[in-house]
C-alpha cells in the first residue's frame, strides 16, 4: 500500500509563484478556484510552507453558527465590528471552504478584504453555492481569482512517479487519469485500490529502453476497495431495481454508448438518472455514464452470472477496431495527428484483452508520430504479446526506443509510413532504428547513407536537407521544411514549426523550432524558438535526437558545458578537475546537475547529447530550388537513440 506516503506537489509550479506573488507587499490576496479534489488545499498548503498565516475553514456543521469558522480566533459573543478590530493584526489568512461559512464570517472576511490590512487567500470550490458576501470578493474586484485546471495527462504520470517511485506505463497512467477525472484526492484512492495488490501484473515490472530500468503496469477489473465503493454508492446503491438495471446495462456497453431507449419506462428511467447527473445524453442520442469511475466499478461488483447476461449480445469488436485503424490511417495520409477517439483499442489495453497485432503497429506509428514515444512503445508491446514476431510491431517498438535514449532490438527493414496507412512494407532502405542510432553517435554518413522516400525527410531532421533534395513529396510542411532549413530562414522554419505543432507532430515541431534558434541572426527571435523548442521538447516523452542536443545543452551554465563535453569524450572527474583546475567534488557536483537538467542517468548518456554539433547557416549546402505544389506530403519516419546508461564512475 503506499497509502503511508506523503502525497507529493507536483505540476503546478506556474499556479505556486502565482499564489506565492500574491503575498507580496502591496497585493491584497487571492481567490483560488477550481473543481472538487484539483487540489487546492495542496497548493495553498504548498504556498505559505514557511509563513505564520492564520487558518480557518468553513465546513457544512458550521453554516449555521455566526464565526463558527473563526471560533479559534474569535472571543464568544464578538460582533462584526470587533471582529474586524481583532483580526486586522493578522497579516495572512487562509480561509479554506469558502463557499461553505456561515453568513457572519462571509461577512468578516469580506470586511477584511475592504480593509486591506490582511492578505486573504480564499479557497472555493467550483459549481457550489457560496455566501453572497463570498462571490463579491472576486465579482466586485476585491480580490483577483485564479481558477485551478485539472492536471494534464503528463503532469499525472510525473506525480505518479513521485508517488510510487516507479514510473507507471503509460496506458496504466493514462487510465488512472481519466478514472480520477481531475480529482486528486479520488487519484490517490485509486493508486491505493491498484498498488495494493501483489500481482505480477501491478508490480515493477522492466521496459526496455526506459532509463530507469522499470515502470508498473495495471491491466484487468478495477478492485472495489471501500473507498472507492464508497465514492461510487449513488450508483451502487440504488434503491430501485430498475435504476440499477440501466446503470448496469450501460456499464456493459463500454466502450461505446448506448443509444436512448425507444420505450418509455425505460426513457423516464434515464431522465430520472440524468436529473441526478449520473447519465450523460449525447448530441446523437448516444447515452453513457456521466462519471469514468461508475462503470468499471459496476461491472466489479457484478456476479458472474449477471455480467455473463448483460455480455451475451454485445456486438464484436472486431468491426470497431477496423473502424479505428482507418481513422488512424487517414490522419497520417492527411498528415494530421492531432486528434484521435478510439475508445475500443484503448479499453482492450487496459482491461487486459489482447490486442491484434496491425491495429497495435497503427496506433504505435500514430503516437510516434505525435512524438508520445512512451506510449509508442508500449502499443507495439501489445501486439508483440499477441504476435511476437509481428514485423510492423517490431519495427515501431526499436524506433521509438531508440529515440527515448534505449538501445532498440533487432527489427525488420521497414517502411515507417505507407502512403495509404496500411501496414509497413519491407524496403531496402536503412532501418529508422539503426539510422538514428548511428546519428546519435555522430556517425551521419552512416545515418544518411541508403534514404528513400519514406526516410528522406529524417534527413531534414538531422541538418542535411540536401540529401531530401527530390525526394520528399513537393508542397507540403516537410518539403517546406527542408527548403527553410536550406536557406537557413529563421522566419520560415518559425512557420513550419507552427504548421507541424498545429497538426500534431509535436516532435518535428521541436526539432524544427531547435533549428531555428540556430539560425535566427537577432537573439531575440533566436529567444523566442528556443523557448518554443523546450515546451514542446519536453511533451515528447523524453525523446533525444540530435536536433534537440544542442537545445538541451543551451540549458546548461558555460562551466557545466564544458565539464560534460569532456565527460563526454570520456576524461574521468579526477582527470577533468586536473584539466580545469578544480577539485574533484566540484567537478562532480557540475555533473550532477547536468545530469538533472539533461535527463541522463550518468555520464554514459551524455556523449549522444554532445556528439553532434548543432547545425550552422554555413555547415548547411544549399539544393535545388524544391517546387510548391498543394499536395500534402506523407509523413516520414520518426527516428533517434541515445547510448546505454551504467554504472560507470569517475
Amino acid at each position: 500500500m503506499v497509502d503511508a506516503l506523503p502525497w507529493p506537489f507536483t505540476g503546478r509550479d506556474e499556479e505556486l509563484d502565482l499564489v506565492r506573488g500574491s503575498f507580496a507587499a502591496g497585493r491584497p490576496g487571492l481567490v483560488l478556484g477550481g473543481p472538487a479534489g484539483v487540489g487546492r488545499t495542496r497548493l495553498a498548503a504548498e504556498a505559505l510552507r514557511g509563513t505564520d498565516a492564520a487558518r480557518v475553514a468553513g465546513t457544512p456543521e458550521t453554516r449555521g453558527t455566526a464565526f463558527g469558522a473563526f471560533a479559534h480566533l474569535l472571543p464568544e459573543g464578538v460582533t462584526l465590528h470587533r471582529a474586524v478590530r481583532l483580526l486586522s493584526a493578522v497579516r495572512l489568512l487562509l480561509v479554506d471552504d469558502a463557499h461553505l461559512l456561515d453568513a457572519a464570517s462571509a461577512a468578516l472576511v469580506h470586511q477584511l478584504a475592504v480593509q486591506g490590512r490582511t492578505r486573504l487567500l480564499v479557497l472555493v470550490a467550483d459549481g457550489a453555492p457560496a455566501p453572497g458576501a463570498v462571490t463579491r470578493l472576486w465579482t466586485g474586484g476585491l480580490l483577483p481569482r485564479l481558477d485551478l485546471e485539472p492536471l494534464s495527462r503528463e503532469d499525472t504520470g510525473r506525480l505518479l512517479e513521485a508517488a510510487v517511485g516507479v514510473r507507471a506505463e503509460p496506458f496504466t497512467a493514462r487510465r488512472l487519469h481519466d478514472l480520477a477525472a481531475g480529482d486528486l484526492r479520488l487519484l490517490r484512492d485509486l493508486l491505493d485500490a491498484v498498488r495494493g495488490r501483489d500481482t505480477p501484473a501491478r508490480g515493477a515490472v522492466p521496459e526496455r529502453g526506459a532509463r530507469d530500468g522499470v515502470t508498473w503496469a495495471w491491466r484487468g477489473p478495477l478492485p472495489v476497495t471501500p473507498a472507492l465503493r464508497e465514492r461510487a454508492a449513488a450508483v451502487l446503491d440504488r434503491p430501485r431495481p430498475d435504476e440499477r438495471d440501466a446503470l448496469d446495462r450501460l456499464a456493459f456497453a463500454e466502450p461505446r454508448p448506448r443509444a436512448l431507449p425507444a420505450d418509455g419506462r425505460a426513457l423516464r428511467v434515464l431522465e430520472d438518472l440524468e436529473a441526478e447527473g449520473l447519465v450523460h445524453v449525447e448530441d446523437d442520442g448516444t447515452v453513457r455514464l456521466a462519471h469514468p469511475l461508475h462503470g468499471p466499478l459496476l461491472r466489479a461488483a457484478a456476479g458472474r452470472l449477471r455480467a455473463r447476461r448483460l455480455t451475451a449480445h454485445r456486438p464484436p469488436y472486431g468491426p470497431a477496431l477496423d473502424t479505428e485503424a482507418a481513422a488512424v490511417a487517414d490522419g497520417i495520409a492527411r498528415a494530421d495527428v492531432r486528434t484521435l477517439r478510439a475508445p475500443v483499442g484503448e479499453w482492450l489495453v487496459t482491461e487486459g484483452e489482447p490486442v491484434p497485432a496491425a491495429y497495435a503497429a497503427a496506433r504505435a506509428r500514430w503516437s510516434r508520430l505525435r512524438g508520445a514515444l512512451h506510449e509508442a512503445a508500449a502499443w507495439a508491446r501489445e501486439g508483440l504479446a499477441t504476435s511476437p514476431a509481428d514485423p510492423a510491431c517490431r519495427s515501431e517498438l526499436a524506433s521509438a526506443t531508440a529515440q527515448s535514449g534505449g538501445t532498440p532490438t533487432p527489427a525488420a527493414r521497414t517502411s515507417p509510413a505507407a502512403p495509404d496507412g496500411a501496414r509497413p512494407r519491407p524496403t531496402a532502405a536503412a532501418c529508422p532504428a539503426t539510422l538514428w542510432s548511428a546519428a546519435a553517435h555522430g556517425d551521419l554518413d552512416t545515418a544518411l547513407a541508403d534514404l528513400d522516400a519514406a526516410t528522406a525527410y529524417d534527413a531534414v531532421r538531422l541538418g542535411a536537407p540536401e540529401r531530401a533534395a527530390g525526394l520528399l513529396p513537393p508542397g507540403g510542411v516537410f518539403a517546406r521544411h527542408a527548403d527553410a532549413l536550406a536557406r537557413a530562414d529563421g522566419p520560415a522554419l518559425d512557420a513550419v514549426a507552427a504548421e507541424l505543432e498545429a497538426r500534431g507532430f509535436l516532435l518535428f515541431a521541436a526539432e524544427a523550432s531547435a533549428q531555428a534558434a540556430g539560425v535566427h541572426r537577432a537573439p531575440g527571435p533566436a529567444r523566442t524558438a528556443r523557448t518554443r523548442a523546450v515546451t514542446l521538447a519536453r511533451r515528447c516523452q523524453g525523446a533525444r535526437t540530435p536536433a534537440l542536443a544542442g537545445l538541451v545543452l543551451g540549458e546548461l551554465t558555460a562551466r557545466q558545458r564544458q565539464i560534460v563535453t569532456l565527460a563526454a569524450a570520456g576524461l574521468s572527474n579526477r582527470q577533468i578537475a586536473e584539466r580545469l583546475t578544480l577539485s574533484v567534488r566540484t567537478v562532480g557536483n557540475h555533473l550532477y546537475g547536468a545530469y538533472t537538467r539533461l535527463g541522463a542517468a550518468d555520464r554514459t548518456a551524455l556523449p549522444p547529447l554532445v556528439a553532434l554539433p548543432r547545425p550552422r547557416p554555413r555547415d548547411v549546402p544549399r539544393p535545388v530550388e524544391l517546387p510548391r505544389p498543394a499536395d500534402l506530403p506523407q509523413p516520414m519516419d520518426l527516428p533517434q537513440p541515445m547510448a546505454r546508461p551504467d554504472t560507470r564512475t569517475a
